[in-house]
Order: C-alpha cells, then sequence, then structure tokens
C-alpha cells in the first residue's frame, strides 16, 4: 500500500483489520527501528502474541553475536511460515527504513508467508520488495492513491461527519480541486468549520499540492485559541505523548484535559493504547504543526526538546531521553547516556543502534572530548569484527585521556584506556598482563567492564606460559562474575579452565568445567557470541576424545560461524581458538580446513607477534601439518573468514554489486569469493549454496 501522506493507509488497514475476524500482528514503524534486532523484535513480538514463535527467535535477535540474515530472518521466517492459523503481518509507515539490513530482511520475509496469511507493507514510498518478481507470480496486491481517494459520494459523507453542511456544487468543487484527498478534504472540512471562506479553502488544496499549503496551515491556526494553537504546535516536537509530558513540556498543567478535548473533536489525534494516556497527532498535521512551530518560535524548539529528554530521563526511559537529547543537540547530555546504555545496548544484540549513537557523537567531534566514549567506541568495534575502527578509537581515547566522568563510577580513565590496551594487545604480552592488572586493580568494583578486564589478566598469565596462576585466575573470574550474574566472562573462563585441565590428562575435570561452560552459555544466550568459538573448540577436543565424531564435526561447524567475529582486534582470543580449532581438524585428517586456519592465525600473528605461547603453538602446529598426510580438498569445512562472512549476505536477495556496497569490498571481489565458496560447497548456483550451506547448518534454516 503505498500513498503519500493524508491518504488514510493507516486507517485502511485498520478498518480491515476490524472487520475481517483475521489474526493481526501489527507493527508501526518509525525512525529509532532502523536496527534490524530492533525492527524484528517488534515482528517477533507481533507474531508471538497470535501464535508463540518459539525461543529460538528471541535467543537470536537477544544475541549480539547472531547474524540477521543467517540466522534471525531464517529462525524467523521458518516461524512465520509454519504458524498454523492465518495472520496478516502488517508494517505500517515502512518508508522510514534507509538502513539496508532491514529492507533486505523484509524482502526475504516475503517469501515466507504461509498460504492464507498476509504480509502488508504501508508506507509512501515503494517497499523494499521485489515487486517485479512478486507482480509475474500473482503474488502480490497493491494498493495506490487512486484506490485510496475518496469518492463524491464518500465526500459527502466525511463533511456530514464532521457536522459541516455544503451544497452539492460546493462539495463537487472541493472534491475537484482536492482529487479525492482524504487528508485534504479533511483539514478543509475543520478550516470550514472554524470560519474560513469556502472559495480560499478550495484553492489551497489543489490537486497538484500534496501538502498543506502555508496559506490554509496559518489561517487554520489563527481561527483556533491562542492558548490551544499553543499547545498544538509546542507538542508537535513530541513523537507521542500523554498528559504528564506534555506538562513537563510546556511548563504548565491541564495537558491531560486538553488531549481529550482533542481526541473528541477530531481525528488528528490517534491514541496509542486503550487507556487514552498515549497518543501521537497524525503525520500529516503533525508536519503541519511542526513547520508552523518552526516558523513562529524557532528558538523554542531545542527547549522543548530538552524538556522531553529530562522528563524521560526522570521517568528512568532513558533511550527516549537520549533521542530528545539528540534532536535538541545537547552533545553532553547526550555522551553521558550513550556511555551509560552503549554496552547494555550491545549486549542485547542492538548493534545498528549502538553504532547510530557513535556516528552521532562523531559526527560532532564528540570524541575527541569524551575519551570514555571513544574507549567504549573501540570495544564495540573490536567486538563487532571492525578491527580498523577498534584501533582508531583506541588511538583517539588514548591522545584525548583527560579527567572525565565514568559511567562504570571508575576514579580516572586509566583503567579503561588499560583494558583497551590489553585486548588489543598491540605491544605483546608482557604489556598486556601489566595492562590487564593495572585495570584489574582500579576499575570501580561494580563497573560492567571488571570481569573483562580480569579475564584478559587471566588470558595474559595464560600467554605467558604461566598456566597454574591462570588457572587460579580464571577461577576468580568464574567465582565473581557468577556472583555479580554476569554470565559471559565466567563461560570463556571455565572454557579456559576445561582447556587446561585436558592439558593436564584431567579429562574428567575438562569435561565438568565445559558442561559448566555450557550450562552459562545458553542461560546468557551467548550461544552466537563470537568469542565463544573456544568454547566450541574444547567441546570437539572433548568429543574426539571419547571417539564421537558426528559431536565433533557438529561443534566444529558451530566454532565456524563465529570465527569471522574474532579478528586481530581481540588478538589473543582469534588466534588462541583458531589453533585449537585446526588441531581438531588436523586429528581429523581434514588438512585443508587445518591449514586455512592456521593461515588466519599466522596472518593475525603478522600483526600482533607477540602472543606468547600462541606463537610456539602456531610454529608446532605448522610443523605438525607439514608431516601429516590426509585429504587436502577444499570443502565446506576450508571456508575462509571472508567467505564465511559472505555466505549470510548470499541467503538474501541483494545483488553482488548491492552486496559489495554493503560490506565496502568491490563487486569483483565479492564475485570472487561466491565463486569459491560454491566450489568448496559442490555448489554450481548461489540458490544451490544457499541450499548447501543450510543443509551443513552453516547457515539455520
Amino acid at each position: 500500500m503505498v500513498a503519500p501522506a493524508g491518504y488514510g493507509k493507516t486507517t485502511v488497514l485498520a478498518q480491515w483489520a476490524e472487520r475481517n475476524g483475521q489474526a493481526f500482528a501489527w507493527v508501526s514503524v518509525d525512525e529509532t527501528d532502523n536496527d534490524p534486532k530492533v525492527l524484528l523484535t517488534y515482528v517477533a513480538k507481533a507474531l508471538d502474541a497470535v501464535e508463540p514463535v518459539g525461543e529460538r527467535v528471541f535467543d537470536a535477535l537477544a544475541s549480539p553475536g547472531s547474524s540477521v540474515p543467517g540466522s534471525v530472518i531464517p529462525r524467523l521466517g521458518s516461524a512465520f511460515s509454519s504458524m498454523a492459523s492465518p495472520v496478516a503481518l502488517v508494517l505500517d509507515d515502512v518508508h522510514v527504513l534507509h538502513n539496508s539490513e532491514c529492507r533486505a530482511a523484509l524482502s526475504v520475509l516475503a517469501d515466507h508467508v504461509p498460504g492464507g496469511s498476509r504480509l502488508v507493507l504501508a508506507g509512501r514510498a515503494e517497499p523494499p520488495l521485489r515487486i517485479a518478481r512478486l507482480r509475474a507470480e500473482g503474488k502480490v496486491l497493491e494498493v495506490g492513491p487512486g484506490d485510496l481517494s475518496l469518492t463524491r459520494e464518500e465526500a459527502f459523507s466525511l463533511l456530514r461527519n464532521v457536522d459541516l453542511t455544503l451544497g452539492e456544487d460546493d462539495v463537487a468543487e472541493l472534491h475537484r480541486r482536492t482529487e479525492g484527498w482524504p487528508a485534504g478534504l479533511y483539514l478543509a472540512a475543520l478550516y470550514l468549520k472554524e470560519g474560513g471562506p469556502f472559495g480560499s479553502a478550495a484553492v489551497s488544496f489543489g490537486g497538484d499540492d500534496r501538502l498543506v499549503s502555508e496559506y490554509l496551515e496559518s489561517e487554520f491556526l489563527a481561527r483556533i485559541s491562542r492558548r490551544h494553537r499553543t499547545f498544538l504546535t509546542r507538542t508537535a516536537v513530541l513523537k507521542r505523548m500523554c498528559g504528564p509530558l506534555c506538562d513537563a513540556v510546556l511548563d504548565m498543567s491541564g495537558s491531560t484535559p486538553a488531549l481529550e478535548d482533542l481526541e473528541r473533536s477530531n481525528l488528528l489525534l490517534v491514541p496509542l493504547d486503550g487507556r487514552g494516556d498515549w497518543y501521537r497527532y497524525h503525520h500529516l498535521f503533525r508536519d503541519m504543526l511542526l513547520a508552523e512551530l518552526h516558523r513562529q518560535e524557532p528558538g523554542l524548539v531545542p527547549v522543548l526538546q530538552r524538556r522531553a529528554a529530562q522528563w524521560y530521563e526522570r521517568n528512568r526511559e532513558p533511550e527516549e531521553a537520549l533521542e530528545y537529547w539528540m534532536k535538541a543537540g545537547e552533545v553532553d547530555s547526550a555522551a553521558r547516556l550513550v556511555g551509560a546504555l552503549a554496552f547494555l545496548s550491545y549486549q542485547r544484540g542492538r548493534i545498528a543502534t549502538v553504532e547510530r549513537w557513535l556516528g552521532w557523537l562523531e559526527d560532532r567531534a564528540a570524541m575527541e572530548s569524551y575519551p570514555a566514549i571513544a574507549v567504549l567506541a573501540a570495544m564495540f568495534c573490536a567486538l563487532t569484527g571492525k578491527p580498523a575502527q577498534a584501533e582508531r578509537w583506541a588511538d583517539v581515547a588514548e591522545r584525548v585521556a583527560a579527567a572525565t566522568s565514568l559511567p562504570d563510577g571508575s576514579p580516572s580513565i586509566e583503567p579503561w584506556l588499560a583494558l583497551i590496551r590489553a585486548l588489543l594487545c598491540r605491544d605483546g604480552v608482557e604489556q598486556m598482563r601489566a595492562d590487564a592488572e593495572l585495570a584489574a586493580r582500579t576499575m570501580a568494583p561494580g563497573s560492567f567492564w571488571r570481569i573483562t578486564a580480569m579475564m584478559y589478566r587471566a588470558a595474559a598469565h595464560l600467554m605467558a606460559g604461566d598456566l597454574d596462576r591462570a588457572d587460579v585466575l580464571f577461577g576468580d573470574v568464574v567465582a565473581e562474575g557468577q556472583a555479580a550474574g554476569i554470565m559471559f566472562g565466567p563461560c570463556i573462563a571455565l572454557a579456559e579452565r576445561s582447556l587446561l585441565a585436558i592439558a593436564s590428562g584431567d579429562w574428567d575435570l575438562g569435561r565438568r568445567y565445559l558442561s559448566e561452560a555450557r550450562s552459562l552459555a545458553r542461560g546468557g544466550n551467548l550461544e552466537d557470541y563470537p568469542p565463544v568459538t573456544i568454547l566450541h573448540a574444547v567441546a570437539a577436543r572433548m568429543a574426539l576424545h571419547e571417539a564421537d565424531r558426528p559431536r565433533a564435526e557438529a561443534e566444529l561447524t558451530r566454532a565456524q560461524r563465529l570465527r569471522p567475529g574474532l579478528t586481530y582486534a581481540v588478538p589473543h582470543m582469534a588466534v588462541q581458538a583458531r589453533i585449537e580449532l585446526a588441531r581438531c581438524h588436523l586429528a581429523l585428517f581434514d588438512l585443508g580446513a587445518a591449514r586455512t586456519l592456521l593461515r588466519e592465525a599466522e596472518e593475525i600473528l603478522v600483526r600482533r607477534p607477540r602472543l606468547g605461547v600462541f606463537v610456539r603453538q602456531a610454529a608446532d602446529l605448522r610443523a605438525e601439518l607439514s608431516r601429516a598426510r590426509g585429504s587436502s580438498a577444499l570443502g565446506a569445512s576450508a571456508l575462509t573468514t571472508a567467505e564465511l562472512r559472505l555466505l549470510p549476505m548470499l541467503s538474501t536477495h541483494l545483488s553482488f554489486r548491492e552486496i559489495a556496497e554493503e560490506m565496502f569490498l568491490s563487486r569483483h571481489t565479492v564475485k570472487a569469493e561466491a565463486m569459491s565458496i560454491y566450489r568448496k560447497l559442490g555448489a554450481s548456483s548461489r540458490s544451490q549454496a544457499v541450499g548447501r550451506a543450510r543443509e551443513l547448518a552453516l547457515l539455520d534454516k
């Protein structure tokens, strides 16, 4: 359903939902939904309210490491296509979606609509679907302005419903001028009802102008009371409204009855709940009011936005507050809330949202003034597979470090800087150990980074060859992390303790640690988190020891899906995991996969040559591989990190050119990697490669 503002798209769909009798799952999209995990969470919740979609869908959505095309969309699509009862899934205002992952996700979701169900996309512009193919297959119904325009009889009915009586010729003229544009007719009716002359109304709504003219805006608002006009224009800065919020923004009382009067008087205020607490203006009406506010009181707009931000903070809705601080251009307050929210939002899988916040601050050169935010950006980029950006932000943080307010309560930024230095390990294992010791010792007791600092300290001792001390420190991570209700650090620490137990020959102890690590990974929804690669490597080692080849191969496949997230920005995790995985493939006589993994480890060691015992382990593995005999064929297990990153994108409907733009690669590179994927998967086409990847569990079904 595609039409300009004011054609009644939402109204028509709401009436259809009311009269159809079928189950409806409704998502109203706005600008902040330009994060695929956020958008698809709303979709999943809407469908789940009709029929349970299963925990696997929500697990993938909540995981910071899960791939949207590789895990989230297949699981959500499968749940949608398996729904027992017909459902209409409505996404309203999809024109505000500009995030390419969001748009691609909706395109793929269209392929999973079960028989009898509908996917409805409504907006002001062409939706993100392959319309030509759907038309050819007879699978799409298109509704446009011609279908939504009011007939002359409907125009009569609309005018009667607002208690406005006009002669037949006047109605015909107004209908001709507006070309049946519903919003135009309705606003003209309100204008006339307030005493405006008919001639002005008819001229102002010429069919060649789809926006309300400035003349009508001023004339319409001039005919209502000053107090009423002030309420309308100033509250238009709000995306949604309730009485107390409006009181705070207007610095006055009485907003609740004012909203109730507005709802009764016209259809331009849309209720958002059944209790009459929250409302929003019709989008077109809000645009008109905002235009008037910017003309009449431009300096007041940021003041009103600041008041909204303060109200949301007082009411413990920091994300809403952050959006208004950003709209008001308040860098200090926005940086403060980004510092408090970024880590938690990342843990919830809202990667694009955090990127948007950090991008906003970067555009305003805020990183130079807020080294703590630069550290957060460095850590965020390191953990999301963006090593070059991680190093850049770490350098910025070091360069501008100064006394600053830290969101975790640490007395200075030095432990934060030490933490990011330990993670990047650019100066070798001894410096990593010193930095990790400093971070663990000086980090605020309640800091969300404290367990991470303890983890890096234990890892530094492991890399230095001090295995007994490393085991004790990993034990401290487990104890303190579990006491604080933190899953990630203890999960990785238990996997490391399992490896240490196996190395000493105590397989029973290793099995116990591995079981505990698995339990934490499941409980903390960490199974799609790249650092958990090491857990799968340990589990594969254990399966091989127990002569369970199928289980070992399944664990190696799970690790394969996660490995692309481990880059040289987390060098100790990246190299150790690849060495352990290569050993497992070598034990399976899969030399092609083992050599691929060793080559990737050695590429990281070129950048980070002083990683302690891992350097020797890589050299030993290289020597062992040179003597080994087995299959050197490059099958699915030998997919490179670059190919594994590309693989989920092949499951979308993006062309190679669009994939190249999304991944910041050349089209030639994408095509060459795709051809290599086809060869290793034994496929002759893109669709065959995706199907084969799903059979092998490299992509979710």
